[in-house]
């Protein structure tokens, strides 16, 4: 028998098995318990996160021998047939290939037919943006008011180019990135199945690399079994795929937070060294920081925090490193340097140099703290006493705390803020 691969193999077959899209299967499932299932469904998303397998699980729900049902029994013809992908009812169709006239044509005629065996005859086209723009108006009529026995099922990663007349005709759902805890765990009920042996630290880099894709994530994954065999590490994803392994991460977003310069070269020149993919490091050290800036935010509670349990830990410990606008301003730097990073000829002094400004960016002194500080002086300042001074009298500086006058951080930050009063005064003149 021919071998299957694992994205394939492991499929989800239930709305239960679909990872990380509980507002659509939670919806769908009540669709077809109270009878509310709609004509047309539109899925959007990126890749490799279950468009296509939801719209398949949709299709043996409605059309199982015990259903309409929301837990398809994957048993009877239908639902093997339509898993195969060779019902006659549950038409798949890819709309980069056909995307003219003549195809809708085609297809419009067919609705006309009652469905062989099931219930309903669907009507799944994938990348459905692809469809030329009078393929569009030709599904228009039919899509509106279509015989009673069909129902449509559209999936594209690009949702903004499909024709809001279309969008208006279907009821849309907006599918999310999966969160990396949420790829782990299902990796690490895959390698269990599989009976692989795999290191915690290589399931989280693999869903780092995937960026939100699972269907990723378990290419990546039998992509490794090959290479390595039945026991996996984390120094084995790294090699295969240039990435940098998280402690080396936290490594280097510490030296930033804390203005270690020669630190932050030590570990660019290492990573640089080592072959790894250096635009990939910006924007995952970018990522790191926008974790931080919500946890400084709202604690480890937040749901939009994708971290697992240990970079919870290592949150914690950085987020009183700097507070929330040194953060908010490295990671602004960062997206900077992303942006920048495609023309660049040399994409390692880039890196040197951003890092370098975040560094200082950590460690300079706010505009909040100045004010804070002179608040503080002014809080320290002794009564004014009522006396008339003399002509010739040289004006007294106040009695202040000496700490405060002495802090260098401040005499520095004076001395700016009143070179730019001189500036501003000879520029009124």
């Amino acid at each position: 028998m021919a071998y299957e691969v694992l994205a394939r193999k492991w499929r989800p077959q239930q709305f239960g098995d679909v990872v990380g899209q509980e507002h659509v299967t939670r919806t769908l499932k009540n669709a077809i318990e109270s009878g509310r299932v709609a004509h047309a469904y539109l899925f959007v998303g990126p890749r490799g996160i279950g468009k296509t397998s939801l719209a398949r699980i949709f299709a043996k729900a409605l059309d199982c021998e015990k259903g309409p049902t929301a837990t398809p029994c994957c048993e009877c013809a239908m639902c093997r047939e339509i898993a195969a992908g060779n019902s006659l009812d549950v038409q798949e169709i890819d709309g980069a290939s056909n995307n003219g006239v003549d195809q809708v044509r085609d297809l419009r005629d067919q609705m006309q037919f009652a469905p062989t065996h099931g219930t309903y005859k669907i009507i799944i086209i994938d990348e459905v943006h692809m469809l030329s723009t009078a393929a569009f108006n030709a599904l228009l009529k039919t899509l509106e008011e279509p015989p009673p026995h069909v129902k449509f099922i559209f999936a594209t990663t690009e949702g903004d180019k499909v024709l809001p007349t279309i969008i208006s005709r279907c009821q849309r759902f907006d599918l999310r990135r999966i969160q990396t805890p949420l790829i782990v765990e299902r990796l690490r009920f895959i390698c269990g199945a599989e009976r692989i042996t795999v290191e915690d630290d290589a399931l989280l880099a693999i869903a780092r690399g995937a960026e939100g894709g699972l269907r990723d994530a378990i290419s990546a994954l039998d992509q490794l079994i090959s290479f390595k065999g039945d026991s996996l590490t984390e120094d084995d994803v790294l090699a295969v795929f240039g990435l940098v392994s998280r402690r080396s991460l936290e490594t280097l977003a510490a030296a930033v937070l804390t203005g270690d310069m020669g630190e932050i070269l030590r570990l660019v020149d290492m990573f640089d060294s080592a072959g790894k993919d250096m635009r990939r490091l910006v924007v995952e050290l970018m990522e790191h920081f926008r974790n931080l800036l919500i946890y400084q935010y709202v604690g480890e509670g937040m749901a939009n925090l994708d971290a697992t349990p240990e970079q919870i830990r290592v949150l914690a410990s950085q987020a009183a490193l700097a507070d929330s606008t040194r953060v908010l301003q490295i990671a602004d730097q960062l997206g900077e340097t992303e942006g920048r990073l495609r023309y660049a000829l040399s994409v390692r002094t880039l890196i040197e140099m951003s890092l370098i400004r975040c560094a200082r960016l950590a460690r300079a002194v706010s505009l909040e703290e100045i004010l804070k500080r002179l608040n503080a002086l002014r809080a320290a300042e002794p009564p004014a006493v009522a006396a008339a001074p003399t002509a010739d009298a040289a004006p007294a500086r106040p009695a202040m705390k000496a700490d405060l006058y002495d802090d260098p951080a401040l005499k520095q930050a004076m001395r700016l803020f009143e070179g730019k009063v001189v500036a501003v005064e000879e520029g009124n003149a």
